[in-house]
């Protein structure tokens, strides 16, 4: 397997794969974890390392470990229990290699760099009236409903993409939408954000509603890269194992509450 250098003169896990050159590190370190595991190192109903461990053993970020985790486990190979780890479910043949989707980070990058330029762009031809139903929108997501919450989010960027007035600009950024549901890798996070209570946040829809509102594209491509930037950080505190910890333990401290107050 090919290797490079780090800035620092570290050598890491290289991007010399069947996929091309350019390959994504958490791949790497997929395939990795899974010849581990068919080889016994990490056996079967075994706990894999803590993140922070291969993180450190391979010199990657957590969240390029996180991502390698969410692969195999997409695929039924680790079983991710909420506080505990990831557990060996299965080994795979020797024919049997990883399976790659899109991740809800590599998702999220691509709407970083086509979003913020279908917002600038927007910015020059958007109408008044499109500016009030995007306010509208804004009320939606606000609300307490996740699922209309999620509507109301997808309908907010798909109408700035309208009014780039440009039919392939919609049928990409539809497209990108789509991944969010088709692709299992970002089914499987956008879920487990939703475990740890991750919604979308008003404040930055406003932001970008108040800079299209300016007609300045410099400024709506910033707030709209700033709210996507900041998606991904939300993303990675979905996969914090300390964070839907804390989400599921809320949740059992409302039902306890609930539960006292029926019995009084």
């Amino acid at each position: 397997m090919a290797r490079r250098q780090d800035e620092d003169g570290k050598a890491r896990i290289g991007e010399g794969t069947p996929e091309g050159p350019q390959d994504r590190l958490y791949r790497d370190i997929a395939r990795r974890l899974m010849e581990r595991i068919n080889n016994g190192t990490y056996p079967l109903g075994g706990r894999l390392p803590a993140e922070r461990e291969i993180s450190a053993e391979f010199n990657v970020s957590r969240p390029t470990v996180r991502e390698a985790i969410i692969a195999l486990e997409v695929q039924g190979v680790v079983e991710v229990r909420v506080g505990s780890g990831a557990y060996v479910r299965r080994q795979t043949s020797a024919a049997e290699t990883p399976g790659f989707g899109v991740t809800a980070f590599e998702l999220t990058e691509a709407r970083l760099l086509f979003e913020g330029e279908a917002a600038a762009l927007a910015a020059t031809n958007i109408s008044d009236e499109e500016l009030a139903e995007l306010a509208a929108l804004v009320e939606g997501i606000a609300g307490q409903d996740a699922t209309k919450a999620e509507a109301a989010d997808r309908e907010f960027h798909m109408l700035i993409a309208r009014a780039t007035r440009n039919a392939a600009i919609v049928r990409t950024i539809d497209s990108l939408w789509n991944l969010r549901q088709t692709s299992p890798d970002c089914a499987l996070l956008h879920a487990k954000a939703r475990t740890a209570q991750v919604k979308p946040v008003v404040e930055e829809h406003m932001a970008v509603v108040d800079a299209l509102r300016s007609r300045e594209p410099a400024r709506a491509r910033n707030a709209m890269r700033t709210h996507l930037g900041a998606v991904i950080e939300h993303l990675l505190f979905a996969t914090e194992e300390e964070a839907i910890e804390r989400a599921k333990q809320a949740a059992q401290d409302t039902r306890a509450r609930f539960a006292r107050s029926i019995s009084m």
